[in-house]
């Protein structure tokens, strides 16, 4: 690629026709590079067909018995009837008391199923179902665009189809697994928006000492929209906003640095920032006010008249529907920082990576069968053994690949991991469960892909290394699945004996 600087290039579009002035230099030539991003592989059309059979296979088996029980599970005491509220009113109804203290969308997303279904478990349910069915494909697509490997995007894909954690929690009526295919989802639009930039710039015949305007970028603004709408589900989607809008920043600095520019960081800065700026700091702040479109608009709304009810505060001139929404948050804010109460269930971070106190949604007492012997009912949201004792070595072997190879697919994962496991550390005396992991879950599970990529070996390597290592990955993603099928009388609720349930609860702390 022929790499020229015109002195006037603030004004040059990056148009390759565009003749160079005739006062150049000629830039070094352009830095080899280490992060080396893989090629996408050239099955476009196999890998659609995965896809779909992927996201059909995973949205069955999350659709199959869903409806049971018909209770009221867990968390699905405040959010179900919540969304009830929202069909009704347009916003949660004011009780008197803050209790209300996540943002509306997601439930919004379960009062679709409700307007579909009608109010009951299914109902409420079928919109976490569709959710983790597509979380499965996009995960599947991501790992195969950072990897370039359909077969290991597939190995991503059927791990996370075949995780209890992720399946209990795409047969519930809660918000986290909204934030979860929120969150991959903005990530991987991201990771395409950093191939289209690269792209372009690779594209250009002729590039300027200052670059060049990149034109638009759709997906960059796609994945605002996207995070923008995980923090309108929980808040803790702003992590991965925050982490993520850094990271495309580096990665616009890596394309002008690989172009051979002299002033990467610089022209990543003028070239990225201000619409980075719009992107991925004013569209989700705008795509988050507007899933309050209710709460405005409501005049009983809990919360809306507090601004009314307090004219003397602090800004007067900001209308009063913001300051009153502005409260409306310092009230979340100081629940959520303050919450200590102590539940059998809560668990603390580092425990979620071993599966160390998952979470019992269901467990009727007092049932026995036409024998007068006991029957257990049990679900527990818990992850797949063999999947999750392999979190923790996938994760040091990302460090390996970031240090040793500078590699990107283990950044992203990285990032990822850090933005949604390492934050939740800050306030250790907070109450906290297993399910706070939901949107992370995937990233662990493209750490362990990136492990069976190395054990499958490099394309180059000999045919018996190879066959070794395919045999090898697909043994484990077998064993996996396996385990899974195990679990399922614990995930869904089924019949067991006092005898087969002891089998499944092999750690004290599931009890």
């Amino acid at each position: 690629m022929a790499v020229l600087a015109p002195e006037r290039a603030d004004r040059d579009s990056g148009d390759p026709r565009r003749p160079p002035s005739p006062r150049t230099r000629r830039l070094p030539p352009p830095r080899r590079r280490t992060d080396v991003v893989p090629p996408l592989p050239d099955d476009r059309r196999t890998a659609w067909i995965i896809a779909a059979v992927l996201g059909a296979v995973a949205l069955t088996v999350r659709l199959w018995g869903i409806g049971y029980p018909r209770d009221l599970l867990f968390d699905e005491a405040y959010y179900p009837p919540e969304a009830r509220e929202l069909l009704t009113w347009g916003y949660e109804y004011n009780r008197g008391y803050t209790f209300i203290v996540h943002p509306p969308l997601g439930k919004w997303l379960i009062a679709a199923g409700e307007q579909v279904f009608g109010y009951n478990s299914f109902g409420w349910r079928f919109p976490s179902a569709v959710a983790g069915a597509v979380a499965v494909v996009v995960l599947f697509r991501l790992t195969r665009r950072l990897t370039g490997s359909t077969l290991i995007g597939l190995f991503a894909g059927v791990l996370l189809l075949v995780d209890g954690f992720a399946f209990t929690l795409s047969r519930i009526g809660l918000l986290d697994v909204f934030l979860q295919v929120l969150v991959i989802s903005a990530v991987a639009c991201l990771v395409v928006d950093r191939d289209v930039v690269r792209a372009r710039v690779r594209a250009a015949q002729q590039v300027a000492s200052t670059g060049f305007r990149l034109g638009p970028r759709g997906w960059r603004l796609a994945a605002g929209v996207l995070f923008g709408c995980a923090c309108a589900v929980k808040w803790s989607g702003v992590w991965f906003l925050a982490f993520f809008a850094v990271l495309s920043l580096f990665w616009d600095r890596a394309a002008w640095r690989e172009a051979g520019l002299p002033r990467p960081t610089w022209t990543a800065a003028r070239r990225g920032l201000p619409g980075a700026l719009w992107a991925l700091a004013a569209v989700p702040v705008l795509t988050y006010l507007a899933s309050f479109t209710g709460w405005f608009l409501g005049e009983t709304s809990q919360g809306r008249a507090w601004a009314q009810q307090n004219p003397g505060t602090a800004f007067p001139w900001i209308p009063d529907a913001l300051r009153s929404l502005w409260h409306q948050h310092a009230e979340w804010f100081r629940f959520h920082s303050g919450l200590s109460s102590p539940h059998p269930w809560e668990s603390g971070p580092w425990s979620w990576l071993v599966n160390g106190r998952p979470i019992l949604l269901w467990n009727p007492q007092g049932i026995v069968d036409a024998q007068g012997e006991q029957v257990v009912r049990y679900i527990l949201m818990v992850g797949t053994p063999t999947l999750w004792l392999a979190f923790v070595p996938a994760t040091l072997w990302l460090f390996w690949r970031i240090v040793a190879r500078r590699d990107p697919a283990a950044v992203v994962a990285a990032v990822a991991i850090a933005a949604g496991w390492l934050t939740w550390f800050v306030n250790l005396d907070r109450t906290m469960f297993s399910f706070y992991m939901a949107p992370v879950v995937p990233f662990f599970v493209l750490a362990v892909a990136l492990v069976l990529q190395d054990v499958l070996g490099p394309r180059d390597a000999g045919p018996l290394r190879r066959q070794v290592g395919i045999a090898a990955s697909c043994g484990y993603v077998a064993v996996v699945a396996a385990t899974f099928v195990f679990f399922w009388p614990v995930l869904t609720g089924q019949p067991l004996s006092h005898a087969e349930w002891l089998r499944r609860m092999w750690f004290p702390s599931w009890f």
